[in-house]
C-alpha cells in the first residue's frame, strides 16, 4: 500500500512545519526587538496598530514567543488597556 503524505488527501498541499508559520504578533515582536529601552508600556490600540491585528485573548498564548526576542510581557491592565513589556537580562 502506498503511503500518503500528510495533507495530500483531497488535493490539499502538505502543511509546512510549525516553525515556518509567522505569528500574528510577529510585527510587534520585531518592533520591541528594535527598541532601545529596557521597559515599555503600550496601549491596546498601539499594539493593534503595530501588529496589524487587534489585541485579543489569544495574546496570552502568543506572549511566550516574545522571550525569543529578548523581551517579556509584564503587567496587562484591562482597566487602563495597556501592556507593559520588559527587556530580559
Amino acid at each position: 500500500m502506498k503511503k500518503r503524505r500528510a495533507g495530500s488527501l483531497l488535493g490539499c498541499a502538505p502543511r509546512p512545519p510549525k516553525e515556518d508559520f509567522m505569528s500574528k504578533y510577529e510585527p510587534l515582536w520585531q518592533y520591541l526587538q528594535g527598541r532601545r529601552e529596557d521597559a515599555l508600556t503600550l496601549t491596546f490600540a498601539e499594539i493593534g496598530a503595530i501588529a496589524g491585528v487587534p489585541l485579543d485573548h489569544s495574546f496570552l498564548r502568543y506572549k511566550k514567543e516574545l522571550l525569543a526576542y529578548g523581551w517579556q510581557v509584564g503587567k496587562i491592565s484591562m482597566k487602563a488597556e495597556t501592556v507593559a513589556f520588559a527587556r530580559l537580562g
